[in-house]
């Protein structure tokens, strides 16, 4: 059985909806990234990820993957049926990895990182004067579109999911682009979408308790 190190609504809870679209049983380890501690049993999550971060998908053989964008991919591959992802070959499939790569590193490592884990001392004006033009590039591609890649579901929608849902709280009103905001509303609609962030909601709610 596959299994994933998470913290409640980090960048992991787009495996987690990953997992859940696809239908894969998981075995979730909750890890406290300030203490880098796995919940389970008060284990040293650096003896996991050397870097201490999430997520880390340990395979059925032993090995571990780390980074959300080589994570999504090989949930998708492992459940091609679902389509997830789409195939070797297809043209989309760069799209896919092209879709990944910017959540990961426009929105995510370029805003919502610094923004929860810095203080703001002034050091964070640049990234909040760019995430407006960040922004607008999917807003611009998704206003005749309902999923980023084709005409489904893919993980890079799990991921963006993700980002979308961690702007609120960083001070981003999405209503601002509202193809964003439909978009976001269509994919919490989803079942498994909607189940992926109400267990980590509910994970995080007991962590502030």
């Amino acid at each position: 059985m596959l299994q994933l190190y998470f913290s409640p609504m980090a960048c992991s809870l787009a495996s987690r909806i990953a997992l859940m679209e696809a239908g894969i049983e998981a075995r979730y380890h909750q890890v406290h990234l300030w203490t880098k501690q796995v919940a389970d049993d008060s284990s040293d999550f650096r003896d996991v990820s050397p870097n201490g971060a999430v997520p880390v998908l340990v395979l059925e053989n032993g090995e571990r993957l780390t980074e959300s964008a080589a994570i999504l991919q090989y949930i998708a591959d492992a459940k091609p049926e679902a389509g997830l992802a789409p195939r070797f070959g297809d043209p989309d499939r760069y799209r896919l990895q092209e879709w990944l790569s910017f959540t990961g590193a426009e929105i995510h490592k370029a805003f919502l990182f610094p923004t929860f884990w810095y203080k703001d001392d002034g050091s964070l004006a640049k990234p909040r004067a760019r995430i407006a033009q960040t922004l607008s590039v999917p807003s611009a591609h998704l206003a005749d579109r309902e999923f980023l890649v084709g005409d489904r579901f893919t993980v890079t929608d799990a991921h963006l999911t993700w980002a979308l849902l961690l702007l609120r709280p960083a001070g981003v009103d999405i209503r601002q682009w509202p193809s964003l905001s439909a978009y976001l509303e269509r994919m919490q609609a989803r079942p498994a979408v909607r189940e992926a962030i109400a267990t980590e909601m509910a994970l995080r709610k007991t962590l502030a308790a």
